[in-house]
């Protein structure tokens, strides 16, 4: 999950993209007389809150199911991988140990058979990180999805027109705790994802 943070962020961004196009934009008549003083009555009206990235993907219900079913999958795989693994490197100590039993073209036969079946577990090993990755990247757009429409919503109602990520790292360097909506951001997603799962399992 390296890219979650980053992921983060590009929802953020286009969330508060939306809100400000949605805020801002007018009629044809009023986007025609754009003035220095217009701009700054926009910008100095700007409702700014944030959000710290960290506490929100740590305290969000969806992101630890996330969390949980790929760390499961990942186990799964790794776990068919190495039985397949271990099988093969049991037919290549029977050869080694019998080999000298064997005519030159069985031994070559048989040594090219076990070369097959490596060439074949190293493309089963790459199937299987191809389908864990697609797996995390179906999660990513749902977790993105989630979190960029509630934002959006959650903008609507609160008249923000940005929404900022503040973390260690970032670039932001300092931010008034009043502007800070993570508890709220946390207990929005989490009660809308807790009704859905409620719903969906009664179902």
């Amino acid at each position: 999950m390296k890219n979650l943070s980053l992921i983060l962020n590009i929802i953020l961004i286009a969330a508060v993209a939306y809100l400000f196009v949605d805020k801002f934009s007018g009629s044809e008549q009023e986007e025609s007389t754009t003035t220095e003083k217009k701009d700054d009555k926009i910008y100095q009206n700007v409702a700014i809150a944030y959000v710290h990235s960290d506490s929100l993907l740590a305290n969000y219900d969806f992101m630890k199911e996330i969390e949980s079913e790929l760390g499961e999958l990942s186990q799964k795989y790794e776990k068919e991988y190495q039985n397949r693994a271990q099988g093969l490197q049991n037919e290549i100590s029977d050869f080694q140990r019998t080999a000298q039993n064997l005519t030159v073209a069985q031994g070559k036969a048989l040594e090219e058979n076990l070369m097959k079946k490596q060439q074949n577990l190293r493309i089963y090993q790459e199937d299987l990180s191809r389908k864990l990755r697609q797996k995390e990247a179906e999660l990513n757009n749902e977790l993105y999805k989630t979190i960029s429409d509630y934002l959006k919503e959650y903008g609507d109602e609160n008249n923000l027109q940005l929404v900022l990520t503040y973390s260690r790292g970032s670039d932001v360097l300092y931010a008034n705790e009043g502007l800070e909506i993570t508890n709220e951001v946390i207990e929005g997603l989490n009660k809308a994802y807790n009704e859905k799962a409620e719903t969906e399992a009664s179902e």
